[in-house]
């Protein structure tokens, strides 16, 4: 009868021991020692992403600043096809002027001149 008996108390003593780790094993202070660890390890991968992220942060503000300037530089020339209109029409204008001045010129040096009769020089 001793073999039951025997294995009844090995069975509490393991039970017990098991007991034991499991209530070690999930303690506060070993919760907290695995958080620490765990901050250990992930806390430079988490500090390089961040710093990748401000990096890409400023080249996207870069280029955000870039595509408005340039916006803004193709809604001013779209603004200004009024004044190239002026201009147009002021070269136009200018052609047609300087054409008509040199067709009257053309008219009075093709006209001839009085000459003086032969003798009277």
């Amino acid at each position: 009868m001793e073999e039951p008996e025997m294995q009844l108390k090995v069975k509490k003593v393991t039970d017990k021991f098991t007991e034991s780790l499991y209530v070690l094993a999930n303690e506060p202070s070993v919760a907290l020692f695995r958080l620490q660890e765990h901050v250990r390890r992930s806390l430079p991968e988490l500090a390089q992403h961040k710093s990748d992220m401000q990096s890409w942060e400023e080249q996207s503000q870069g280029a955000i600043y870039t595509v408005e300037y340039a916006c803004s530089a193709i809604k001013s020339m779209t603004d200004s096809s009024v004044y190239f209109k002026s201009i147009d029409s002021l070269l136009k204008h200018s052609i047609a002027m300087k054409e008509q001045l040199s067709s009257t010129q053309g008219r009075s040096t093709i006209t001839p001149q009085p000459k003086n009769p032969p003798g009277t020089s």
